[in-house]
């Protein structure tokens, strides 16, 4: 009976120990800021591309860079905005070292290969996710705010 006994509170440690660790490891996903943005671009338009880096800017500076996470989704023609050569590369730098996260989308790097004859050339601070949109509806899921500028 014991042993019977051992087995079964050894089964439910190990459940909680589990659960533990799930637990911490869903933590470590979640963001401690209280404020969560993800902006959207997704027009070629130069103004446009400026306008999303000023709205992250603003956002900064009212919450504070530990306060506010911000991530800027850039997906169809608005994937320029982190091309390498785009006019606002230094903007992106600066952005990114205050904390901003630029996503770019591979269903658009890939439709831009074959247009351009070889692959866009993106920013350094970019990061490839794998749909731009799937990016965003998964970021409202977990809290974000959507907004496009």
């Amino acid at each position: 009976m014991l042993k019977k006994y051992g087995k079964v509170m050894l089964s439910v440690l190990m459940s909680g120990l589990l659960l533990v660790s799930v637990s911490t490891a869903n933590a470590a996903d979640q963001s401690l800021a209280d404020t969560k943005i993800v902006l959207q671009i997704s027009d070629p338009n130069p103004f446009k591309q400026t306008l999303v880096l000023n709205v992250a800017n603003n956002l900064i500076k009212h919450y504070g860079q530990d306060q506010v996470d911000i991530e800027i989704v850039a997906f169809g023609p608005g994937l320029r905005l982190l091309f390498a050569d785009n006019a606002n590369k230094g903007r992106v730098s600066s952005l990114a070292g205050s904390g901003v996260k630029f996503s770019a989308c591979a269903n658009t790097q890939k439709a831009m290969t074959k247009l351009l004859g070889h692959p866009p050339v993106l920013h350094d601070k970019a990061v490839t996710v794998g749909a731009g949109i799937v990016r965003i509806v998964d970021l409202t899921s977990k809290g974000y705010l959507l907004v496009k500028p």
